[in-house]
Parts: C-alpha cells; sequence; structure tokens
C-alpha cells in the first residue's frame, strides 16, 4: 500500500472520528440539531466509504450498523435515548480501535459482530422495517411492474430534451459492502451514458439499499448499446434493458402529477436531496477534507467523489456560472491548506535553531568598523528573522486539535457517575506549538477528570444547595503576550482546604505547624503532590495520587506552570500558562558576580534599580500598586559564594508567573537563543530550566524564575501582608 495514501486515510479517518463524536454530542443534547444530523451522516458515510475502499470491512460493517441507527433516529421511528447513544458510541469506540490497530500492524484482525449484532438489534427492536428509499423489485415482482410509470416517477421526462430512453434492471455481485461495491460501479459508467434517473435514488444505492439489484434509466442510447455498456462494469452480474421511451410522451402528464419525482431525481433537482446538498457544502468548506480527496483518490475509490462528480455532469439545471464558483472555491482551500511531513518540519526547524546560533556568532565576530560587514549582517538578521517567523507559524497548531477530543471524555465520565454535566469550551482557535500541543493533552484530561470526579456534586446534593442538577465545566484558552493560558473552571464544590491539610499531614508531606500556618490558596497545590488524592477509595477514575502528579511535571517540563483556585460551595479553577512555543526565546542577560545567567523575556515586568528595594515584615521587597514582589537575591539562591555589592538591579517577574523580584549585580542585553533542556541528573536541578550556547562559544544557564528559592522570610511576609504597612513616602521607604 502507497505510504502516502495510507497516511492520508489514517488522517482523515481520525478527523472524521473526533467531529462525529462531537456532532453525537450535540445530537444528544439537542434531538431537533438538524445541522448535527446532517453532519453526522456526511461523516459516518465518508468513514464508511473510506474503510470499505481501503478493504478495512470490519469497521466499514460498524460504520454501516451506526448508520442504520442513526437513519432511525433522523426519520424519527427511534427516540434519541442515553441508551441508544451509547451504543453510538460503543461503535464508534470500536472503529477507533479498529484504526489503531490498523496503524500499527496495517491491518485489522478485530471481530465487530458482537457489537455490530447489539447496535442491529437495537435498530430492529425499535425501528420499522424496511428502508426509508423505495428498493428494486425482486424478479417475482418485476414483471408486474408498468416500466413506463417507474421511468415517469424517476425521470423528469417534462425538463429531459431525448427521443429515446432506455429501462435497465442491474444486478451486482455485491460483497458484504454493497454500497462500496455500488459506489465503484456508479463512478465507473462513461460519460456518454447519460444516466437521467434511478430507482432507488443514487444516495441509497451507494447505502447499499437496492436489494438484489437497481434500476437505471438512460437517455438518447437503444437497449443493446445500454446493455453492452453496463455488462462490463465493476461487479455486474446480470443486465435487462427495456425500451420505455412511450413514457417521453407523457412526460406533461406525469409532471402535472406532483413534485414527487423531481424530488426523487437527484439528476434534475440537486437540492432537494439532502446528501448531495452537504457532499457540496462541505466541499467547499471543508477544504482539507477535499485536499486529502484529491491527493488520494484511491481513499474514496470513486465511491462519493467520482459518483458526485458524475451527478454534477449530468445536470442540465445547475448554471454553468455555479459549478465554476464551486471549482474556483476548492482549488483555494486546497491551496490555502497542506498537509507537512512532521520529519520535515524538525529537519527545518533545527536548520533554523542552527541559523540563529550562526548569525550570533557573526555578529559577536565582526569588528565594529566594518560597515559593509555590518550591512549584510543586517541584511542576514531580516532574512533569518522572517524564515525564524514562518517557521514558528508553521508548527502552531490550534488547540482544537486536542480539545476536540474532550467533549466525550466529559460525557463519558459524567455518564458512569450518573452525573449531569454541561461542558463548554472557547478559544479552540488559539495556537500553540506541535511539540507543546502533543505534550498537554494528557495534563489537560487529568484536570478534566478531575472536574467531573472531585469538582461536580451529584445532582440531588446540587439541588439541596441551590444549585441547576447540572453541573458546568469549562475549558477556555487566552492568548497572554508570549504565553497561553489554558483555564478549566467547575462550578462544583469546590477542594476542601482542610481536607487536603489532613492528607498532607497524613503522608508527611507538611507538618501540623506548617499547614495550619498556610492559607488555602498555598494549601491547594498539594494536591500536585506525587500519590496525592483526596479520595480514600481507588476507583477507575481517581485515587491513585497519579494524574495531578502528571499535570504538574508536564507542565513544568515544558517551561509552564500551573496554580489552582477554589471557593468552597462555588467550584474550583486550573490555570494552567504555557509558551506559544518552544526552543528559540528571548531572553534577557543577568550578572552575578562574573558570571551571565539568561531569564526568559517573557516572565518579566518591570527592570529598576536597588533603590526600590523596601522592607515590609522583616522581608526585602518591591512594591508595585500595593503590592508586594519578595526579592530572591541571585547569589544566595545559585549558592554563589562571594560578598554581595552595595549596587545592582531588581527585575521584577510577572505576577501571574511567579510574585517575586529577581535581584542581581546588573543587567547586560537581550538576545535571541536556542534553549536546550537539562538532561539526565540535571533534569531537576532547582532555579534552572536549560541551557544556551551564545555567539562567543559560552554556555549560558537559563533560570526558571518558579522554581528558584524564596527565603522564608518573604514567604511569610506575603502571607501576612497588609497594605497600609506600606510607607506613605519615598523618604519612609528609604529610612
Amino acid at each position: 500500500m502507497d505510504e502516502e495514501l495510507y497516511q492520508a486515510f489514517i488522517t482523515e479517518s481520525e478527523e472524521s472520528i473526533t467531529q462525529l463524536n462531537n456532532s453525537l454530542l450535540s445530537l444528544e443534547s439537542n434531538p431537533d440539531d438538524t445541522e448535527a444530523i446532517d453532519d453526522i451522516f456526511r461523516q459516518a458515510h465518508t468513514l464508511k466509504g473510506n474503510f470499505g475502499a481501503m478493504g478495512f470491512d470490519n469497521a466499514a460493517t460498524v460504520a454501516h450498523a451506526v448508520e442504520d441507527l442513526l437513519d432511525e433516529i433522523r426519520h424519527e421511528r427511534l427516540d434519541v435515548t442515553a441508551e441508544r447513544m451509547d451504543l453510538v458510541f460503543d461503535g464508534m469506540d470500536l472503529i477507533v480501535e479498529i484504526l489503531h490497530d490498523i496503524e500499527e500492524n496495517g491491518e485489522s484482525t478485530i471481530d465487530p459482530t458482537d457489537t455490530v449484532e447489539e447496535i442491529r438489534a437495537a435498530v430492529e427492536d425499535g425501528g420499522d422495517a424496511g428502508n426509508s428509499n423505495p428498493a428494486a423489485p425482486d424478479e417475482a415482482d418485476r414483471e408486474s411492474v408498468d416500466l413506463d410509470s417507474l421511468a415517469a416517477d424517476c425521470v423528469d421526462t417534462d425538463a429531459l430534451d431525448a427521443t429515446t430512453l432506455t429501462h435497465a434492471h442491474v444486478e451486482l455481485d455485491a460483497g458484504q459492502m454493497k454500497g462500496v461495491d455500488a459506489g465503484i460501479f456508479l463512478s465507473s459508467i462513461p460519460e456518454d451514458l447519460d444516466v437521467v434517473g434511478a430507482n432507488p435514488n443514487r444516495d441509497a444505492i451507494e447505502d447499499g439499499e437496492y436489494g438484489d439489484g437497481f434500476d437505471l434509466f438512460v437517455a438518447e442510447l437503444d437497449a443493446t448499446v445500454v446493455e453492452s455498456e453496463l455488462g462490463g462494469l465493476w461487479k455486474v452480474s446480470t443486465v435487462e434493458t427495456t425500451d420505455v421511451s412511450d413514457a417521453l410522451a407523457g412526460g406533461d402528464e406525469a409532471a402535472d402529477a406532483g413534485d414527487t419525482p423531481a424530488a426523487e431525481s437527484e439528476v434534475d433537482a440537486p437540492a432537494s436531496d439532502d446528501s448531495e446538498q452537504s457532499v457540496d457544502a462541505d466541499g467547499a468548506v471543508d477544504g482539507d477534507s477535499d485536499a486529502v480527496s484529491a491527493d488520494a483518490p484511491s481513499v474514496d475509490d470513486g465511491s462519493e467523489g467520482d459518483a458526485d462528480e458524475a451527478e454534477s455532469t449530468e445536470s442540465d439545471e445547475e448554471p454553468e456560472s455555479g459549478n465554476e464558483k464551486k471549482k474556483e472555491a476548492r482549488s483555494i482551500s486546497a491551496v490555502k491548506s497542506v498537509r507537512v511531513d512532521v520529519d520535515q518540519l524538525d529537519e527545518l526547524h533545527e536548520l533554523v535553531e542552527q541559523l540563529v546560533t550562526s548569525r550570533i556568532k557573526l555578529r559577536n565576530a565582526i569588528d565594529v568598523g566594518q560597515t559593509t560587514a555590518l550591512d549584510t549582517l543586517d541584511e542576514l538578521d531580516k532574512i533569518s528573522s522572517n524564515l525564524q517567523n514562518t517557521v514558528m507559524d508553521m508548527r502552531l497548531i490550534p488547540l482544537k486539535k486536542v480539545f476536540d477530543k474532550f467533549p466525550r471524555l466529559v460525557r463519558d465520565l459524567a455518564r458512569e457517575q450518573d452525573k449531569r454535566v454541561s461542558f463548554k469550551v472557547e478559544g479552540a482557535d488559539i495556537e500553540l506549538d506541535r511539540t507543546i500541543l502533543d505534550e498537554i493533552s494528557d495534563p489537560l484530561m487529568h484536570v478534566l477528570r478531575n472536574a467531573v470526579d472531585h469538582g461536580i456534586e451529584d445532582p440531588d446534593v446540587r439541588e439541596a444547595n441551590g444549585k441547576s442538577r447540572t453541573g458546568t465545566i469549562r475549558l477556555s484558552a487566552r492568548r497572554q503576550h508570549d504565553t497561553v493560558i489554558v483555564t478549566v473552571e467547575d462550578d462544583g464544590g469546590g477542594i476542601n482546604a482542610d481536607a487536603v491539610r489532613e492528607k498532607a499531614v497524613d503522608k508527611g508531606v507538611a507538618t501540623r505547624e506548617e499547614v495550619n500556618q498556610m492559607p488555602d490558596s498555598e494549601v491547594y497545590d498539594y494536591i500536585f503532590h506525587p500519590g496525592f488524592s483526596t479520595n480514600d477509595e481507588i476507583t477507575d477514575v481517581s485515587g491513585r495520587g497519579v494524574g495531578m502528579d502528571v499535570v504538574k511535571t508536564t507542565v513544568e517540563s515544558l517551561d509552564g506552570s500551573v496554580s489552582v483556585e477554589s471557593e468552597p460551595g462555588e467550584g474550583s479553577t486550573f490555570n494552567i500558562r504555557l509558551p506559544v512555543s518552544v526552543a528559540i526565546i528571548k531572553v534577557l542577560f543577568v550578572q552575578v558576580e562574573d558570571r551571565e545567567f539568561g531569564v526568559p523575556i517573557k516572565y518579566i515586568d518591570e527592570i529598576s534599580r536597588r533603590d526600590r528595594v523596601q522592607t515590609v515584615s522583616g522581608a526585602e521587597v518591591i512594591v508595585h500598586e500595593e503590592t508586594i514582589f519578595p526579592l530572591i537575591r541571585l547569589r544566595e539562591a545559585l549558592e554563589i559564594d562571594s560578598p554581595e555589592p552595595d549596587d545592582g538591579m531588581v527585575v521584577r517577574i510577572r505576577p501571574d508567573d511567579r510574585q517575586v523580584a529577581l535581584h542581581c549585580d546588573g543587567v547586560t542585553k537581550q538576545e535571541e537563543v536556542v534553549v536546550t533542556p537539562l538532561q539526565g541528573p540535571l533534569s531537576g536541578v532547582g532555579g534552572l530550566s536549560g541551557t544556551a550556547v551564545i555567539g562567543d562559544g559560552n554556555v549560558i544557564p537559563i533560570l526558571d524564575v518558579s522554581t528558584l528559592e524564596l527565603p522564608a522570610d518573604g514567604e511569610q511576609a506575603m502571607r501576612e501582608f497588609d497594605p497600609s504597612q506600606l510607607p506613605d513616602t519615598a523618604e519612609e521607604a528609604a529610612d
């Protein structure tokens, strides 16, 4: 199998499954959502066709069974219930399992029989027998069928400009995937064969809903030619043709009889056919899906795309300008959206890192007096900066890729625990570096599981507390400077700070005296400690104390931070701060004795002289807008054994990152650097996040402001701070 085609199939299937899951959730919450049901059938039909065309019949069989159950719901023969949606989701889970099996082994041996039988049983027990589309009559019935009347019903004879009309009854030697075989047959019909009607209609035929055979009506070719042309096509076992040109004479009467024939004809009235509308809309809007289908036609194998194209050429009613506009829209979408091989992207990214480092070395090596060389270097600066920005933008991917997986997760957890949860997502279009996006999925999953399990109360408890029986969990993201803040907020019972204190003492994480002195906001941080859980009973969801530890460890490894706020009885909020991109960052070089360290610019709020340092509650602080920022002397925090100078500079960190200020001997410059994370035994060193090689070849440590040790008196001052303690004047502060 062609590797490019194989990867396109895997990627497109994953996207379809994610979108289908979310549309199913929309349908479950609002059974009257016609937009959701249309999208569901479009995605399910695509999945079924793609799996069948690629030869993975087990997944295609499951998709077909799911589609049949949903068809009963769409036609209001079955109601949307939680139990039926559970069956649908079980089917989707099995398709995902099969897809993963295919991705790992190149094939799948998973037997879907049990799941398919359960879904089929739900259709047979709850729905009306038979298809919504009329099937072709069997051999016994066909003798009694008036073919002229059938032609009048299936063909808009009033609009058809033809003198000859031939009926062809086609039977296929179809396998288990009747719809796929029929789709391939339809797409292989020669262009000179003008098919002007079908019974059942094309959508039903492609769905495999045609019994032993189906009827086609062909204009302007006699029966012998039609039989010869169709007889050699895909899977055809028999073709019986009959001249029904007499039906053309009754075209006016048939047209006057009602609008039903026109509605059934996908050729002459495409706008009235729901399925065809969906395909057109998808083609015009969803550029990614069309791009894959265009580049890898074997995925559809003609079952959808080619058949639709054939239908559009058969239609005489649709204006040519409309077709041209649709083609143009598809072309524009395809050009704007391309798939990039991840390995190539990583290689390009590595080259840019080398280019940035070389640029820095070159600038440091050039004599200031060499004007020409400096001009050339300025040009190199501009080129490399543009290249860097382009590559970084290429690596940015919307959070939607991760966020779209969570509605199903929350729904299933709530169902397992008999809770009612409304899940809302905001800011899914915010972009993050691909590397960060890959890593952040698991931490967010743990936070959301925590919100459902620990946060949202049982419906009866909520009602007793005067709340709605349905809890709300909100997942949102927003951009702030060079960071992205992802927030998970719930309106549940909040975190019991006293319970956390008790657990911290029991586990020996802190003493009774320490936790009693801590405000609740600091106590909440203990939930991120390894093995820490307030649940005494271990369940499938929680109790092992692993999840929140994973959150903190992973986020900090990405040079981010996580914090939690909670109000008893009102809910909790988890804030995860992440850098937009990795590797190449801007840093401020600070000096301590004769050594230099880098502080990421994204963390810095202000740089000032040492004379702004004040003493509050016995601790050195910087005061800004009636807020104190305890001072961390880098000489002490980094254990540099040398005398403290009388002067120096203070770098105040943004309070959202950490409410502290750093004291150093001086600041030198700002520079872009390539950061290499600390590896091996050094990976856990507090206060350091990585290293960077600068232009002169020296290695500069990059500070981690979140783990630099804060003096005990600084922590105490923050706990006891009262704005009324602040000096009224600068003179008082100096004294």
